[in-house]
């Protein structure tokens, strides 16, 4: 683990692998940066080890980020300069950030996912395996996003919603596998979105109907 003393880490934070965190950080208490991912967890295990043996790939964060109380952030983790969490949120392996990312209070991220840069995400927001998110993305509180058509009733072959730059997801939002949300586009809240949203268009209801995007809410999200 790679840090400096321009940062604050609380001493009940517990630190793995090859974790590497940048200048001006501050990570409270219980926050777990850097959790082997289930592979290498198995590999751990098999071995005997305790987890503060094994060399293995911690996560990355960036510069001038807060890390709050009871977060896990797994290995193989990228996150880009000022990077903000809530309290107590999960975000597995293989997941990147770009710069100024909010990710709130019990959110979890299954892993296997790309977040843009200027991106605002919730409390409660739970956002599967292979989902792609560009910047400037607004997701609501207690929003689903989903990968898998058919669960437990198949093959899974996850495939996650794309949200594209500038899109904004309202609360209690459900977005069903592999439809995108266009660039500019609003979802309404509570809206179940069943079928792509075309850019700068508006989806609302369930199932969401489109409609046009007022003017005055057309231009993109300043975060």
């Amino acid at each position: 683990m790679h840090n400096n003393n321009k940062n604050y880490i609380h001493t009940s934070a517990k630190i793995y692998g090859s974790t590497t965190i940048g200048e001006n950080c501050t990570v409270m208490e219980n926050v777990t940066l850097g959790y082997p991912q289930h592979d290498i967890l198995l590999q751990i295990t098999a071995q005997g080890k305790q987890i503060e043996e094994f060399d293995f790939p911690g996560c990355d964060i960036g510069n001038d980020s807060f890390i709050r109380a009871g977060t896990t952030i797994f290995s193989n983790v990228r996150t880009g300069g000022r990077f903000r969490t809530g309290h107590n949120a999960m975000i597995r392996e293989k997941t990147t950030f770009g710069e100024n990312v909010l990710v709130g209070t019990n959110v979890i991220i299954d892993g296997n996912v790309t977040i843009g840069s200027n991106v605002s995400i919730q409390g409660n927001v739970y956002i599967p395996t292979h989902v792609t998110i560009e910047d400037n993305v607004f997701i609501g509180p207690c929003a689903v996003l989903a990968n898998d058509k058919y669960p437990v009733r198949g093959e899974y072959r996850p495939v996650g919603p794309v949200i594209r730059k500038g899109a904004s997801i309202g609360a209690n939002c459900t977005l069903i596998p592999g439809i995108e949300i266009g660039e500019g586009a609003m979802v309404a809240a509570g809206a179940l979105v069943t079928k792509d949203v075309p850019a700068w268009k508006l989806a609302l209801g369930c199932p969401a109907r489109i409609t046009d995007l007022p003017e005055r809410l057309q231009s993109l999200n300043k975060i």
